[in-house]
C-alpha cells in the first residue's frame, strides 16, 4: 500500500503522458464497451428469434388443424388433439374460455414446477408479438391470441415456451464477454500507457537537456535527439536556434556593461580626482559652493565603484575576472577587514575565531573586498548600537566566516534573490543608503571565483547570518 501510495503522489493528473493515456483508455473502454453490447444484444436476437418464430407459426397453425378436426369429431375433442399434435417437451399450451375457464391444455404440464405451472394458468393476456418474460425463476417465450373457428371465438390461445437453459447460457456468455472486455481494457490501458511513456521520453530528455543549460553555456548549447518523432526533432531545433539568440543578446549586453563601464569610468575618474583638488583648496570657497563640491565628489566616487562593479561582473561573465590566488591565513585577512571597517563606521565589530591559522589559496585584495562589502551591509542595516561579529572556524577541509549582524532581518521570500544584480529588499532604504544592488552580487561572483560559496540565514528582526565556504 505504501508503495502504491509514493506511485500515486508521484502521478502528476495535469501531465501530457496521463491525459493522453486515460483520453485512450476512456475511446478504448467505450469501443470495447459498445461491441460487447452489441454482441450481446444480436446473441441474445439470434438465441431467442427461432423460438419466436416457432410460437407465432404454432398461433398460426392451431386455429387451422381446431377447424379440421372439429368438422370430423366434437369440437372439444378436436380442439385437444390439435393442442397435443403441436405440443413439444418445452412446448407449452392452452386455451381459456372468455369467463378464464380452460378449455384445453397441452399434455406436457407435469415438466413444469406446481408453482410454475399455477403461474402461468393464472394469466389473463399476452402479447400477439412472442415476448420473453419470466415466471417462478424461469424464462419463457409468450404469445398470446384469440382462438376462432368458423368465424366463432372459441376462447384465448395461449402459447408458451421454456428457454430457461438457453437463456442461462445466454448470460453466462454475457457474463465471460464483460469479464474479457474488462481484462482487455486493462491490458490495453496498460499498453497504452507504457506506449505513451515511451512516446514521450524525447521530450522528457529534451527537458533534461534544456534544464542544465547555464548562462556560460549557452554559446556552445546544442540540443540533439536521434530517435526522437519529427515534431521533437524540430521543436529541438527551434530551441537551439533560440539558444544561439539568446547567447548573441547576451554577449551584446555583457559587451555594451563593460564597454561603457571602462569608457565612463576614466573621465569620471578625472572629474573626481579635480573635485578633491578643488576641495583641498578650499580656502576660497563659500560653505555653500563646499557642500555642492562635496555632494559631487561623493557621487562620482560612488558611480566609480558602480561602473568598477559593472566591469568586474562583466569580466566575470566573460571569464575574464583577474583573480591572483595565492596561499593567504585567513586570521590575518579577517583582523585587518575589520580594522579597517572599525575606522570608517565607529561600529563595534567582534571578531570570533579559533588561535589556529587557517590557510587557504584565494586572492587576497579580492578576499578583502568581499568582507568589506559584508560588512559594510551589516553596518547599514542593523543599529549603530548594536554590534557586529565575524566568525571564523574550520571544518573538516573547509574554511567559513560568517559575519552576523543584529539587524532588521532578510524576508524569507527574499533570500533566495539577494544575490542578483541590481535586486533590492527595500528600495526606498537602499535608495537612502547609497546601494545599487550589486554588493551582493560581487560577492557571490567573487567568492565562486574563488572555489568557495556564500549563502544567507535571516530571521525578520532578529538579523542576518551570511555565510562565506572556501577549501582549506
Amino acid at each position: 500500500m505504501k508503495q502504491i501510495s509514493k506511485i500515486w503522489r508521484r502521478i502528476d493528473p495535469f501531465s501530457l503522458r496521463v491525459r493522453l493515456t486515460i483520453s485512450i483508455a476512456v475511446i478504448s473502454a467505450l469501443g470495447l464497451g459498445s461491441f460487447a453490447i452489441w454482441t450481446s444484444w444480436k446473441m441474445q436476437q439470434i438465441l431467442i428469434s427461432s423460438h419466436k418464430y416457432n410460437i407465432e407459426k404454432i398461433a398460426d397453425r392451431l386455429p387451422r388443424d381446431v377447424q379440421l378436426y372439429s368438422e370430423m369429431m366434437p369440437s372439444e375433442t378436436g380442439l385437444q388433439k390439435a393442442i397435443n399434435n403441436l405440443t413439444t417437451s418445452d412446448t407449452f399450451l392452452w386455451v381459456k374460455s372468455p369467463n378464464n375457464q380452460i378449455l384445453a391444455k397441452s399434455n406436457n404440464w407435469h415438466l413444469l414446477s406446481e408453482s410454475t405451472s399455477v403461474e402461468l394458468m393464472s394469466l389473463t393476456e399476452m402479447s400477439v408479438k412472442p415476448q420473453v418474460g419470466k415466471v417462478s425463476q424461469r424464462y419463457f417465450v409468450l404469445c398470446g391470441a384469440a382462438l376462432t373457428t368458423q368465424g366463432k371465438v372459441l376462447g384465448k390461445l395461449f402459447v408458451v415456451q421454456d428457454v430457461t437453459r438457453e437463456h442461462l447460457i445466454f448470460m453466462e456468455i454475457v457474463r465471460s464477454l464483460a469479464i474479457a472486455s474488462f481484462v482487455l481494457i486493462i491490458v490495453i490501458s496498460v499498453a497504452i500507457a507504457f506506449y505513451v511513456h515511451r512516446s514521450l521520453q524525447p521530450l522528457r530528455q529534451l527537458s533534461q537537456m534544456t534544464a542544465v543549460i547555464s548562462i556560460a553555456d549557452l554559446g556552445e548549447a546544442q540540443l540533439y535527439l536521434d530517435n526522437a518523432p519529427s515534431e521533437v526533432k524540430e521543436l529541438a531545433q527551434t530551441f537551439n536556434m533560440m539558444l544561439s539568440r539568446l547567447s548573441q543578446s547576451w554577449e551584446q549586453e555583457r559587451q555594451f556593461v563593460s564597454n561603457v563601464s571602462h569608457e565612463l569610468r576614466t573621465p569620471l575618474t578625472i572629474v573626481n580626482g579635480y573635485l578633491q583638488s578643488v576641495l583641498r583648496r578650499q580656502n576660497n570657497l563659500t560653505a555653500t559652493q563646499q557642500e555642492a563640491l562635496e555632494t559631487a565628489a561623493s557621487e562620482a566616487d560612488r558611480t566609480i565603484r558602480l561602473l568598477q562593479d559593472l566591469l568586474d561582473l562583466a569580466r566575470a561573465d566573460s571569464g575574464y575576472l583577474p583573480l591572483r590566488m595565492e596561499f593567504c591565513v585567513l586570521n590575518d585577512v579577517v583582523a585587518e577587514v575589520v580594522s579597517m571597517a572599525q575606522n570608517y563606521s565607529d561600529r563595534t565589530i567582534i571578531i570570533d575565531s579559533i588561535s589556529q591559522p587557517i590557510e587557504v589559496k584565494a586572492d587576497y585584495n579580492r578576499l578583502k573586498q568581499v568582507l568589506l562589502n559584508l560588512i559594510n551591509n551589516a553596518v547599514k542595516y542593523s543599529d549603530a548600537n548594536t554590534p557586529i561579529t565575524v566568525k571564523l572556524t574550520q571544518q573538516g577541509e573547509e574554511a567559513t566566516i560568517q559575519v552576523c549582524d543584529q539587524g532588521y532581518g532578510i524576508p524569507l521570500q527574499h533570500q533566495s534573490r539577494i544575490f542578483e544584480r541590481f535586486y533590492r529588499v527595500d528600495e526606498a532604504r537602499t535608495a537612502s543608503t547609497g546601494g545599487c544592488g550589486l554588493g551582493l552580487s560581487i560577492v557571490k561572483t567573487l567568492v565562486e571565483g574563488m572555489g568557495g560559496s556564500v549563502s544567507v540565514r535571516s530571521r525578520l528582526g532578529e538579523g542576518s547570518v551570511f555565510t562565506i565556504t572556501l577549501p582549506v
